[in-house]
């Protein structure tokens, strides 16, 4: 399906972008935190998609960077939260500002965006706790960030996952290297995260 879609913005609305390339002008539902950053009408930008498609509807969903779109993924996996309810939040709430108040449990945080109710915020911080927090735990994973993503989508706490791969690289022969010592950092990650 798509990716991402390259092109000319060619119009900024409450939460829609406009954007044209190769002769088609598309209507994608995005964020009002998105928009800001992405790039102003008349010049080319990317905005990363998903595509939202039942019997009676059809609508694309764009966002700025890949990690906000996992983010909006990440909210769809909530009891209660739909497309639009996500595009809601995402839209009350920075990046950085929704991974803090999910890290320190911050319920009255949460409970401050628009749309989301008292129920909906704790069904968030039981299902996403540890799963948001991209920006820090990329840092933290240094050269194996893309391992920790993989172990996260697996359904593995990223800061777990983070510790797990330092633990096993400690624990790796130094004849290992390039993707033979991924592979083997990896099996070594997921036999230390299933024996916790």
């Amino acid at each position: 399906m798509f990716n991402s879609i390259r092109g000319i913005i060619t119009g900024k609305n409450v939460d829609t972008l406009c954007i044209e390339t190769g002769g088609v002008e598309w209507d994608i539902t995005v964020p009002s935190t998105d928009l800001s950053a992405l790039p102003p009408v008349g010049e080319t930008g990317r905005v990363f998609t998903w595509l939202f498609h039942k019997e009676t509807e059809m609508r694309l969903y764009g966002f700025s960077d890949n990690k906000r779109r996992a983010t909006f993924l990440e909210l769809l996996k909530v009891e209660g939260i739909g497309p639009k309810g996500a595009i809601k939040i995402m839209g009350g709430i920075g990046q950085e500002e929704l991974e803090t108040a999910l890290e320190n449990e911050d319920l009255g945080r949460l409970e401050a965006v628009p749309g989301l109710g008292k129920k909906t915020a704790q069904k968030m911080l039981l299902a996403l706790k540890g799963k948001l927090t991209f920006s820090k735990e990329t840092e933290r994973a240094g050269p194996y960030a893309e391992l920790a993503e993989a172990l996260a989508a697996m359904g593995y706490d990223k800061r777990q996952a983070v510790e797990a791969l330092k633990t096993a690289e400690t624990e790796l022969p130094d004849n290992k290297n390039g993707a033979e010592r991924e592979q083997e950092l990896f099996k070594r990650a997921i036999i230390l995260l299933a024996g916790n």
